[in-house]
């Protein structure tokens, strides 16, 4: 059973688990649902919010590495990395 209070479609937990993918798809394209057990609002499904592309230099100056970042590991590191416990 669907009905629409606010701007919100209340799906019941049987048709939000039937429809899941198309309520994602949906939720993807701007809507919003709440999902209900017993008419009892329990959860929400909404769109993920956008995400600029990084581009080249976008993290420039805030990163930083400390001086011996590329430094050898010390032989005991590299055999609990191989799995040679000493």
């Amino acid at each position: 059973m669907k009905t629409r209070v606010s701007d919100k479609v209340h799906q019941s937990l049987y048709q939000a688990k039937t429809n899941l993918s198309r309520l994602v798809e949906r939720a993807a394209g701007g809507e919003e649902f709440a999902i209900t057990k017993n008419g009892v609002p329990m959860a929400r499904i909404v769109p993920m919010p956008k995400r600029s592309k990084l581009r080249f230099g976008d993290l420039k100056g805030r990163i930083r590495f400390g001086r011996d970042f590329d430094k050898p590991l010390p032989r005991e590191v590299i055999e609990e990395f191989e799995g040679k416990h000493s």
